[in-house]
């Protein structure tokens, strides 16, 4: 993919585990008209690999406080570790906290037999 490209290659496919989380960061829409730059991350549950803007609804802040920790302690949702909101991995929809009805803004993803890539938001 070229950089104007509005796919993100993320990393090999093979580098994500089951059960890992990868962050990476992207600039959102063209490179050449707008350079703010997203946080986000992939991970891997069930076999399925998902990806979310590293971004709680609440605030607008990062949800992990340390690299690739996003989990809670039961490994059931996903944790904001400000204020303590949980998400459901598969929908990013808040259940309990400050945002809770809320959802994480989810990225579409697109695992091939080389990479995870992720389409940059317009």
């Amino acid at each position: 993919m070229n950089e104007c490209s509005p796919w993100y290659r993320v990393c090999p496919t093979d580098e994500l585990a089951e059960g890992g989380f990868i962050e990476f960061t992207l600039t959102k829409g063209n490179p050449d008209n707008q350079t703010m730059d997203l946080r986000g991350f992939v991970f891997r549950r069930n076999g399925k690999v998902y990806g979310y803007l590293n971004r709680c609804p609440h605030l607008g802040i990062e949800l992990n406080w340390i690299p690739g920790r996003f989990m809670d302690t039961d490994n059931c949702f996903i944790q904001c570790s400000t204020h303590g909101a949980l998400f459901l991995p598969d929908s990013g929809e808040c259940i309990a906290g400050p945002c809770q009805g809320e959802a994480l803004t989810p990225l579409e993803v697109a695992v091939s037999r080389d990479s995870i890539q992720v389409r940059r938001p317009e």
